[in-house]
């Protein structure tokens, strides 16, 4: 089976050869060079952040948040329901305990339910901007300051929706809005979380590097040919969101309409584009056959095997991922792609 239209492919038109090419012929491979600091300084004034701390994953981007938030065993955090399971596995690497709360609607975190969940142990919140769409970041920083709690922004599908919390935690992995194939990066306007998460991702090296380590720290490095990815990728991140715009909006119109859709609210940058479908298996099938690749939505945490309760199949994110995909969606498809796209899926229905 042919995949011509994958769910997700990188664009790397900008500077990214001629950057990497500068690493190699200088000899700055490793996490000392210094594209990694570029890369920082570019994306955390795009962001209009003080800190860019670049990192190996955007799992590890949120391990080193919570680590220099001091969160450890004892400790909780709210996390959503409804979100890929390295949110969870983040406050599970640090020894505390991850404590879910179910998604509204638009997938995300439901501010409505988090109250209830909060105990003399939750010490952060941790909002997913799932596929893209800002969570409602007024209601939740409300509830933090009422109850003394930090919040890290789980941003890894969001590049281009402005921080709030105490650290904004993004992905570079090949399929996000920029990537550097893998990688990530933590932006936060404390200069002491900065200097603790960059001390941690590099082993918590002394400065004179005596090989006494005060505290447990990680390789959680980024290398210089990813920072220089990761730069060339930063500069063209406008161009990045107006395209995927307009492909938001192609969708949305190619497919309104179609018996056995239902179109999901709009984004406010679109990583994927999502949607409920009806018998989404047989669709799944019809147009794999058609050289379209698609994925299913994330499983709710309370349904993972390391997090299972049984209260998982009564969850509104258990409604939602029954159901749930996602098309084709990067910055080089075409209108004319998207056109292949819909018509199948309006010929699947058809059929029917």
């Amino acid at each position: 089976m042919s995949i011509k239209y994958p769910v997700s492919r990188p664009s790397l038109k900008g500077r990214e050869l001629a950057y990497v090419t500068e690493t190699i012929t200088d000899g700055w491979i490793s996490s000392q060079g210094p594209y990694v600091r570029r890369f920082e300084e570019a994306f955390a004034a795009y962001s209009k952040i003080a800190h860019g701390v670049a990192c190996s994953s955007g799992t590890t981007a949120l391990t080193l948040a919570l680590r220099a938030l001091g969160i450890g065993p004892g400790d909780e955090v709210i996390v959503p329901e409804f979100t890929m399971v390295a949110s969870a596995w983040a406050v599970s690497h640090t020894g505390a305990t991850p404590v879910f709360v179910d998604c509204a609607d638009d997938l995300n975190i439901d501010p409505a339910k988090i109250e209830e969940k909060i105990t003399s142990r939750t010490k952060v919140i941790m909002p997913v901007h799932v596929y893209g769409r800002r969570c409602a970041m007024d209601a939740i920083m409300n509830i933090a300051h009422d109850y003394n709690l930090r919040v890290v922004e789980d941003s890894a599908e969001a590049h281009g929706v402005p921080p709030v919390g105490d650290i904004a935690c993004y992905s570079l992995f090949a399929n996000k809005i920029i990537t550097s194939g893998e990688g990530g990066i933590c932006l936060t306007n404390d200069p002491r979380l900065a200097e603790q998460m960059a001390h941690l991702r590099a082993m918590a090296f002394t400065e004179d590097h005596s090989f006494l380590h005060k505290k447990l720290a990680y390789n959680f490095r980024m290398t210089a040919m990813q920072g220089a990815v990761a730069l060339a990728q930063v500069e063209q991140l406008d161009d990045f969101l107006a395209l995927r715009r307009e492909i938001e909006h192609r969708y949305d119109e190619g497919l309104k309409d179609i018996p056995g859709i239902t179109l999901m609210p709009p984004r406010d940058v679109l990583w994927m584009y999502d949607l409920q479908a009806e018998r989404r298996d047989e669709l799944r099938s019809f147009l794999a056959a058609e050289g379209i690749e698609t994925r299913v939505f994330f499983k709710p945490m309370s349904r993972q095997p390391g997090y299972h309760d049984p209260v998982w199949p009564y969850l509104n994110a258990s409604r939602f991922s029954e159901n749930g995909l996602y098309l084709p969606t990067y910055t080089e498809l075409t209108a004319e792609d998207q056109e292949y796209v819909t018509g199948k899926v309006r010929a699947f229905y058809d059929a029917a």
